[in-house]
């Protein structure tokens, strides 16, 4: 299948075959093991917190001048699907001890059974360029109570704010994506790591019957616009897609076991907050909906859906790859 509009993913690669993504990955988990970390990051306990802590106290000035930011500057907020957030990778400014310290807190993040396999989708989308091509920049300072740390490259937006940011599930708007084996996936969408979640979803839609299915399948999908994308519109009603209400119990399981199968990749202190900020805002808020514009294969497993409620959303587009877009809040 060809890409309908090669803008939505202007800089993504056209091929990547799996030889690439398993010898990368590989790679990436030996240079982690054989990195000399600095004493807090060899502790079983340290957190990404801390690490970050450590991170912004190794700074020079010369690199502070491209990395640390106030913490209210815009670029804090801003999210998408492949950008660098400074001017320089961490490959061209940091040490081989810092960029080690990088991958550890990126690695944090995630739980202990998806770490790895997260770190391989950035190793292999990276063409070849590394953990090294990521970028970071640091928001305010340590032991403030305004500190974040953000990290981007192509399909990854990851936060680390040590709950500095007040409201806000992983510390603000995040993505992840991934282009397995070429630019334009298969409908089985094969080595995807992601995938696995739009089959979770595509199992709520298989419970319906004529009159839910009408209701969740809706013709055309939001554009991807950067930021923009993932901006909330605090309703509760007329939102896209069935909501909650219209959805037997264990429909609404299923739902739920989506949301669970989402939040896995992340480790558990992100994952809970999240959820409760999604319970807060009201699960029977919550609308579910696909997009039949964009079914690949014409097999009706639906690539493109998403989970949104007030406080939240979950948008997830498989086509031509893998991308997700998430933000969630505190409800107002």
């Amino acid at each position: 299948m060809k890409i309908e509009n090669p803008k939505e993913c202007p800089v993504c690669p056209t091929t990547i075959d799996r030889r690439h993504f398993v010898k990368t990955a590989a790679l990436g988990s030996a240079a982690l093991a054989a990195a000399p970390l600095g004493k807090a990051a060899k502790k079983k306990k340290t957190n990404s917190e801390t690490l970050v802590a450590q991170l912004f106290g190794s700074l020079n000035e010369n690199q502070k001048k491209v990395v640390a930011f106030p913490f209210d500057h815009p670029l804090r907020e801003k999210v998408d699907n492949n950008w660098n957030i400074t001017k320089k990778s961490i490959g061209e400014i940091f040490t081989g001890e810092q960029q080690a310290l990088v991958k550890e807190i990126f690695l944090k993040l995630h739980s202990e059974q998806y770490a790895e396999t997260v770190l391989g989708q950035v190793l292999h989308d990276s063409e070849g360029d590394g953990f090294e091509s990521t970028s970071v920049a640091l928001f305010g300072q340590p032991n403030t109570g305004k500190f974040e740390f953000v990290l981007t490259g192509r399909h990854c937006t990851r936060r680390c704010d040590g709950d500095a940011v007040d409201g806000e599930a992983f510390g603000g708007p995040i993505f992840y994506g991934h282009a397995a084996r070429s630019f334009n996936e298969a409908p089985d969408h094969p080595g995807n790591v992601y995938w696995y979640q739009a089959k979770q979803a595509n199992k709520v839609f298989a419970m319906m019957d004529g009159k839910q299915r009408k209701m969740a399948l809706l013709g055309k999908s939001r554009p991807e616009q950067g930021t923009k994308t993932v901006a909330l519109t605090g309703q509760k009603d007329g939102l896209p897609g069935i909501p909650m209400s219209e959805l037997s119990s264990d429909q609404q399981g299923q739902v739920r076991k989506t949301m669970a199968d989402l939040l896995a990749m992340f480790r558990e202190k992100d994952a809970k907050e999240a959820l409760k900020m999604v319970d807060a805002g009201g699960f029977e808020h919550l609308h579910l909906a696909f997009f039949k514009n964009h079914d690949i294969g014409n097999d009706k497993v639906w690539d493109v859906w998403q989970i949104e409620g007030p406080n939240c959303l979950w948008f997830f587009r498989g086509d031509p790859h893998v991308h997700a877009w998430v933000n969630i809040k505190k409800p107002v």
